[in-house]
């Protein structure tokens, strides 16, 4: 079919003010058909690599290493290159140069007699990877990623090649000056990175970057300065974003989940949070109470002293029993969110140190509260009201912080649809028969994906509105309910059993029960309508979930409802490892189908480094294409090719005169 007959008159002259400014980018006919060809070219590449991860709690030694060695896939393509034309420790040894390169050259620099025969083996085989690697790409795509510094070089010899006799004196003597002009440690760095860079097209994290493990602001700085990343919010990473904003309650759980897992280094050294003042009120308060309930889980390798370890379960407490006053005053606020069940301050019996719950009569752990008043258990101590201003001061004024979180609402979301995959962390709140639950926002009944979109929105509105306003501390509000509201869908469970766990020996009452989504998602119908729910084609779409970690060791597999559903939360967290089996999952999609690579826990970047270990991984295919996809089986290809009908509009606009071309200058 002809140009003209693709596109009418009407539908030309009903765009020409959009195509008047579309020649402006291109002005002559050359100059748009040239653009044309381009895209209709990409559009037959190969689809990029996707990498999916999810639930990293802070983990960035681990994390970081996953995202260097791209889940074992530069192995892999070090293996389908050199294959047995290397011996296996010289594979291991080129894995991890390319995954840490500073750090390996400077033992190669120690250890090697011959350096310059060194640089030059291993330029020509790093130059051979990167031309691997780079393949799929467009030589546009691939010139954008380059290290400025060597781009024009890198460009010349990926694209020459070396056994070529008219050009190999020419490529030799490229590599023979760099080394000369002691440039090679450099150039090797850059290719290096320049692998890592293009083995992963685009980074999908599915929630909870933050909480229990050492690193979480190094996992943000990663990803901010990271090349295509998408996020959507875990309740733990919406329970931050919430107390950059100002909310005080979400502020105290920050403090509280960081105290448990003796992970304060994250507020005070990562982001620049005073909490000298909380120290200094629970030394006050609790100086003559073990707080034994509160010591904290010590799952990182920080060595602490016993009396670290006591101010520590202080402040743990302290700010604890802050956080069940703040949340009560939430709870008295919103009817709506249906969590009256979780005033619990009130049902104690101050005198007994016992607690009525479900009609029954529980003794208490510890009894031993100094700042409540029994007659008004929610009331906070004028010390308190001090305490938390200060803390908030401190977490909305740290500039690391939100810069972090200004990247999380620019880069993230709710849910994601992207090429035929529907994303979210936690669940989509279903009923008992597997329909849509109806939740209550501000009065408003919303299900499915408009109680997503709604929810979204509101988070926003709690962090960028003005301070002191109602529609502000509403988003804020609704951000600690995303946090551990019974029908928010990055928590998914009835009650956040916090008090019950820290309070009450009898393990019944710690019970979470979970939304009913937990038991439909095996369910291939269920899945099918959620699918349909947020517009995606059942035949052809997968849903991605993280949250509930999968205890693979007992069996569970992280495939649902016949492959339409993954759960890739594997266990990243060291304090869920006992449970999965594990360290975590990464779902990688790419031209020829899905994998799931499981991984083994991760030593250390220190023995990644000196004894070349590297994560141990197990890949499943899940699904392989009888086709290899391409680009223009995307969501980038539907806008590729969205721009090719509109430069064909373009073209036939300067061909009827409607736009005149510009004059060459």
């Amino acid at each position: 079919m002809g140009l003209k007959d693709d596109l009418s008159n009407e539908e030309i002259s009903n765009n020409l003010k959009y195509l008047r400014l579309l020649s402006q980018q291109y002005p002559t006919i050359n100059k748009a058909s040239t653009e044309i060809i381009n895209l209709q070219a990409i559009l037959n590449l190969p689809k990029g690599t996707e990498h999916f991860l999810t639930d990293i709690h802070g983990e960035y030694e681990s994390f970081i290493h996953v995202l260097k060695n791209a889940s074992g896939v530069i192995k892999t393509k070090i293996e389908d290159i050199f294959d047995n034309s290397l011996r296996l420790s010289e594979k291991k040894s080129l894995a991890t140069l390319i995954y840490y390169p500073e750090q390996k050259l400077d033992i190669v620099l120690r250890q090697e007699k011959n350096i310059n025969d060194w640089y030059k083996i291993t330029l020509y085989r790093l130059i051979e990877i990167c031309r691997y690697v780079s393949s799929k790409y467009t030589r546009s795509k691939v010139r954008k990623a380059l290290p400025k510094d060597f781009a024009y070089i890198i460009e010349e010899l990926l694209h020459e090649q070396p056994n070529e006799i008219d050009k190999y004196e020419y490529y030799g003597e490229i590599i023979k000056t760099i080394i000369d002009i002691d440039r090679a440690k450099e150039f090797i760095i850059a290719l290096s990175k320049l692998i890592q860079r293009l083995v992963i097209d685009r980074l999908h994290i599915i929630g909870d970057i933050f909480d229990r493990g050492p690193g979480a602001d190094i996992i943000m700085d990663t990803l901010v300065e990271y090349h295509a990343v998408d996020i959507q919010w875990g309740n733990h990473d919406i329970l931050w974003m919430g107390a950059a904003s100002g909310s005080e309650v979400c502020i105290a759980n920050v403090i509280k989940n960081s105290a448990r897992y003796a992970n304060l280094d994250t507020i005070e050294n990562g982001y620049g949070i005073n909490l000298l003042p909380l120290a200094t009120f629970a030394m006050e308060f609790y100086k003559d109470d073990p707080c034994n309930n509160f010591l904290p889980k010590i799952t990182c390798d920080k060595d602490y002293s016993m009396k670290e370890i006591q101010l520590i379960a202080q402040m743990h407490k302290a700010i604890s029993i802050i956080q069940f006053k703040l949340e009560g005053e939430v709870i008295s606020r919103h009817p709506e969110f249906d969590m009256e069940h979780r005033l619990l301050l009130n049902k104690i019996n101050y005198e007994e140190g016992s607690i009525e719950l479900y009609g029954q009569k529980y003794k208490l752990k510890d009894s031993y509260f100094p700042t409540i008043d029994p007659q008004e258990p929610y009331g906070l101590l004028d010390e308190e009201k001090e305490l938390i201003e200060k803390l908030k001061l401190s977490f909305m004024n740290s500039e690391k912080l939100n810069k972090h979180v200004r990247f999380l609402f620019s880069n993230g979301s709710l849910y994601l649809k992207y090429n035929s995959n529907l994303l979210y962390h936690g669940c989509i709140p279903l009923d008992e028969d597997g329909n849509f639950r109806a939740v209550k926002v501000n009065g408003k009944e919303y299900k499915g994906r408009k109680l997503l979109d709604r929810l979204d929105m509101l988070a926003r509105e709690g962090y960028f509105y003005k301070k002191d306003t109602e529609i502000k501390q509403n988003g804020m509000d609704i951000m600690w309910y995303l946090w551990t509201g019974p029908c928010s869908p990055l928590f998914g469970k009835d009650k956040m059993a916090t008090f019950e766990r820290y309070f009450i020996e009898e393990e019944e009452t710690h019970y979470e029960e979970k939304d009913p989504y937990y038991s439909f998602r095996n369910n291939e119908e269920i899945c099918n309508n959620i699918l349909k729910e947020f517009g995606l084609n059942p035949e052809n779409s997968h849903i991605v979930n993280g949250h509930v970690p999968v205890k693979e060791k007992n069996g569970e597999s992280p495939i649902k409802a016949n492959g339409k559903l993954m759960v890739i939360d594997g266990g990243f967290s060291r304090a869920y490892q006992p449970k999965t089996g594990i360290a975590g999952y990464t779902l990688i999609y790419n031209s020829y189908g899905l994998q799931l690579v499981s991984h083994q826990p991760f030593e250390s970047t220190e023995m990644a480094i000196k004894e070349e270990t590297d994560i141990l991984s197990s890949t499943i295919v899940l699904e392989q294409v009888v086709s290899r996809k391409r680009v223009g089986d995307t969501d980038v290809g539907i806008t590729l090719q969205l721009q090719i009908k509109e430069l064909k509009m373009l073209l036939e606009a300067f061909r009827k005169g409607l736009i005149k071309e510009q004059s060459r200058k």
